[in-house]
């Protein structure tokens, strides 16, 4: 616990909506955003693991509380908060747009043997 990683991003147009045309502008989407925080949590998790081991998203608790245009340069940061049973991660996690917070919340993940998996 207390390992944190913060990833900048910029808004494309594969992180961005504009809702189905009803709010008049590319904003970043909140499947975006989450994509994002997942993203930098696993990395962070990866850079700490055994080798051999892994981790994949279990839950994803956030509230996206303002929008970051297309374009934006954005920072997604996670800190891991928990870990439980050797396998359970629990992170802080945040999106920012300079000092605006964009997203709020905390993740989990769970640590696998990818090696498991293959046929």
């Amino acid at each position: 616990p207390g390992i944190e990683r913060t990833h900048e991003f910029e808004v494309d147009e594969r992180l961005s909506t504009d809702v189905a045309g009803t709010i008049g502008a590319e904003v970043l989407s909140t499947p975006g955003m989450i994509a994002m925080i997942e993203r930098n949590a696993s990395i962070l998790a990866f850079e700490h693991l055994p080798d051999g081991k892994a981790t994949v998203g279990f839950e994803v608790c956030v509230k996206h509380v303002a929008a970051a245009a297309k374009g934006a340069r954005c920072t997604a940061h996670a800190r891991l908060a928990e870990v439980a049973d050797d396998r359970k991660l629990r992170f802080d996690v945040e999106v920012r747009e300079g000092e605006r917070v964009i997203g709020v919340g905390t993740h989990e993940r769970r640590v696998i043997e990818p090696s498991r998996f293959h046929a």
